[in-house]
């Protein structure tokens, strides 16, 4: 959380009009909030306007609300229908990038604009498509506000009010009230939340939490609560086996020990705790190879990527991750479901014939990929997206019995292909250790470009055939690690693949 000091709240004997903009996505509560900040000027003897422009964003739709208000006098005032560049008062930014956002258009200026925002994210749909880490730098954004802002307050306002029942409208408007930007008593916002008769006592709470972090601040390990860690539960005998895991990891080098306990979890999570042993088992070999000399880079990074290789995406991981009870409660929780509320839940599901003749038991699957008929005749039964209707009973019944094959994935076709893949990358990357220790480590990091299923995958699995090719160009340059990497991150650039070209073409001109 970053706060700067409140300012001096506007005097209303000045007459001047206090102008308000709120940036807000859609499904965030922006026009409550709009409306509880016209109800509590009205109910203190100001005169306001509210006007609304709603926008397009790569999310779920951004509006910005715009209210002018002024302590009523004699003549009444022309108010303006929407924001102008530098002559804002108080911004409110439900989401980091609509901090952002308010910045780019001048709407912040550091002669008058008390800036209140969320430091969580709502991530854009260009975000979420990029085939790296699309997520801009919510850093830069922070540094940016610090500068251009007269009284700045950040925090994690959606997960205030989330951890009091209530949306994030409610903990905004306790921070605008905290913040002493309006001349107006904290109890007359909160008789503005109470006159609107719904919600009220979650409200209350969020605006208490808000209106405290704006007035006193709070460190982020505050703001976040500290949720207990989570207590394991299942066989005595299966416990049993998973502590013996979890000392393997203990047993480990300090540099290697939270990724490969990281790891672990998550490769039990797809499988099992024999799953979990052949991973720790795959570590072991590349540490074998490693030194502390080299501060165990090259085992730490193997840790992280073994474990994604080992838990790839295939149809009953998707299934799995569909029908599980946490993530049903989330969806619920975004779309603040109350208990009496029905959720209809559509979920597109559209694997390819590959996908389907990958879950065939594995000599069966490769006799069909290697027939071109029977190829066709997959595309022509499951060539067509479907939409499962998950809250009915039928359909979430058939993504559970999906999810449950798990004791059957390891004689698929495409734990067989995983496998083979896995191994094949590996030993290419340790094969690489004596020659050039950093050039290994980036080919371990190269299982970065693969993952999702279907078409995802494919492309995925078509740019780490490319950039793990270069390493033959590559190996005996002095800088043959800057170029992997550099490879990588232009296959990371564009779902197209034209930056990887441009730098292969670049690096085959070295030979």
């Amino acid at each position: 959380m970053n706060m700067v000091l409140p300012q001096k709240a506007p005097d209303a004997r000045t007459g001047q009009i206090i102008k308000l903009v709120i940036m807000a996505v859609g499904g965030q509560g922006g026009g409550v909030l709009t409306s509880w900040i016209e109800a509590v000027a009205r109910a203190q003897g100001y005169t306001c306007q509210a006007t609304s422009v709603a926008g397009v964003s790569q999310r779920t739709g951004a509006t910005v609300y715009y209210v002018e208000m002024m302590a009523a006098a004699d003549q009444e005032p022309v108010y303006a229908l929407a924001p102008s560049a530098g002559d804002v008062d108080i911004l409110i930014a439900s989401e980091m990038m609509e901090v952002g956002r308010s910045i780019m258009r001048g709407f912040v200026t550091p002669d008058r604009t008390v800036l209140i925002g969320s430091t969580h994210r709502a991530l854009a749909v260009s975000e979420k498509m990029a085939p790296g880490d699309g997520i801009a730098d919510a850093d830069e954004v922070i540094a940016a506000a610090e500068v251009a802002a007269q009284q700045l307050i950040l925090a994690d306002m959606d997960h205030l009010a989330v951890a009091q029942g209530s949306v994030i409208s409610s903990s905004l408007f306790g921070a605008l009230a905290g913040s002493g930007a309006l001349p107006f008593p904290r109890e007359a916002f909160e008789e503005a939340i109470r006159a609107s008769g719904k919600g009220v006592d979650a409200s209350l709470r969020a605006f208490a939490a808000g209106f405290d972090v704006a007035l006193n601040g709070v460190s982020e390990t505050e703001i976040e609560a500290k949720a207990s860690a989570p207590v394991l539960r299942g066989p005595t005998e299966e416990l049993a086996v998973w502590q013996g895991l979890t000392a393997r990891v203990d047993a480990l080098p300090a540099p290697v020990q939270d990724m490969a306990l990281a790891g672990l979890t998550k490769v039990v999570d797809f499988q099992d705790c024999t799953y979990g042993a052949s991973y720790l088992d795959r570590l072991a070999t590349v540490i074998a190879r490693d030194s502390a000399e080299q501060d165990w880079t090259l085992s730490a990074t193997a840790a992280k990527y073994i474990a994604n290789a080992m838990a790839y995406d295939d149809i009953i991981r998707v299934a799995d991750l569909k029908s599980r009870a946490p993530r049903l409660s989330r969806i619920r929780r975004e779309m603040g479901a109350k208990e009496a509320n029905l959720v209809e839940l559509t979920e597109f599901f559209h694997p390819r014939a590959e996908e389907v003749a990958s879950l065939m038991p594995a000599r069966m699957g490769a006799k069909w990929e290697a027939n071109p008929k029977r190829m066709a005749l997959l595309g022509r039964l499951f060539g067509k997206g479907r939409r499962l209707r998950t809250h009915t009973l039928r359909a979430f019944l058939m993504l559970h019995v999906l999810g449950g094959l798990k004791g059957y994935r390891l004689k698929t076709r495409r734990h067989q292909v995983e496998v083979a893949h896995l191994d094949g990358w590996l030993n290419d990357c340790m094969d690489m250790v004596a020659r050039d220790y950093a050039l290994a480590v980036e080919l371990l990091k190269n299982r970065r470009l693969v993952k999702g299923y279907s078409d995802t995958h494919a492309r995925g699995l078509s740019k780490f055939g490319s950039v793990m090719g270069a390493a033959q160009l590559l190996q005996g340059r002095e800088d043959a690690a800057a170029w992997m990497n550099r490879l990588r991150e232009a296959a990371l650039q564009d779902p197209d693949g034209k930056a990887l070209d441009g730098a292969l073409r670049t690096v085959r001109s070295f030979v």
